[in-house]
């Protein structure tokens, strides 16, 4: 019988041993998406080469194809973590609401608050995930990034269709909509159909005001933290808060901004 190795430690089983470069590989991936970020929030999306980055975590540009099969890849892979953190900060926020027994319209309020406070608190990511597209960067073609993007839209529309199913508001009538855009609305519903239950009873009527509702917020967040309110408004806060009232009248609902 042989005796013990050095040390007492036991050689490994090729599964141990492939479980160790397994978790080796993903945390020297993890390792490259963490040091894309920062140089993304440092010096901006062109300091974003795969050479800048093997040269801050000691690897050849060549070694980083290990590992992300191009550039846009690896920055697809980013933007899925951006979007899996902002929807987590979303989640985070409506679930403080529910524990304190709050409404549906508070969630709401919570979860665009906390949109725009994640923006101001991280412009290089915000532009680098809504502000102009970038080469290579597409959400929609691309599973992972796409489903990581549907996860943060879908906690908006998961709490629009709670208010829909409980208080019901006056939306158009399919007849009223543009049939181009009808056919639209339709073929949105059902791509998503399957990721919240109860959005294919939801009417293209409805599916088109949380659109528009999504457009205002949007557009008053990314004005804002773009730099593009600032001919007018050194402070946007009270702006947002009328942006706030005009989304609650767009769903049948009062809101009071916080003074």
């Amino acid at each position: 019988m042989s005796g013990p190795t050095e040390a007492g430690v036991l050689p490994a089983t090729g599964a141990q041993s492939a479980s160790r470069r397994d978790r080796v590989r993903a945390a020297t991936a993890q390792e490259i998406k963490q040091t894309a970020r920062r140089l993304l929030v440092d010096q901006g999306t062109e300091a974003v080469t795969l050479r800048a980055i093997a040269r801050e975590i000691g690897m050849t540009a060549p070694a980083l194809y290990r590992y992300f099969g191009s550039h846009e890849e690896l920055l697809r892979s980013v933007v899925g973590d951006i979007f899996t953190e902002l929807a987590d900060d979303l989640y985070t926020a409506i679930r403080a609401v529910s524990a304190r027994g709050g409404t549906v319209v508070e969630k709401l309020v919570a979860a665009c608050r906390e949109f725009r406070q994640w923006g101001l608190t991280h412009k290089p990511e915000f532009g680098l995930v809504f502000g102009t597209p970038i080469a290579g960067i597409e959400i929609d073609h691309d599973d992972f990034t796409e489903e990581c993007g549907r996860r943060f839209g879908g906690t908006f529309l998961a709490l629009f269709l709670e208010l829909w199913q409980r208080a019901p508001f006056p939306v158009p009538a399919e007849d009223e909509i543009d049939p181009v855009l009808l056919a639209q609305l339709l073929n949105y519903r059902s791509v998503i159909g399957n990721d919240i239950p109860g959005i294919s009873a939801m009417p293209a009527g409805a599916m088109l005001t949380f659109l528009r509702c999504w457009v205002r917020l949007y557009g008053a967040v990314a004005l804002e933290i773009l730099g593009h309110m600032r001919f007018a408004l050194e402070d946007s806060s009270p702006m947002f808060e009328l942006t706030l009232i005009e989304l609650a009248e767009l769903i049948g609902q009062d809101y009071s901004p916080q003074r």
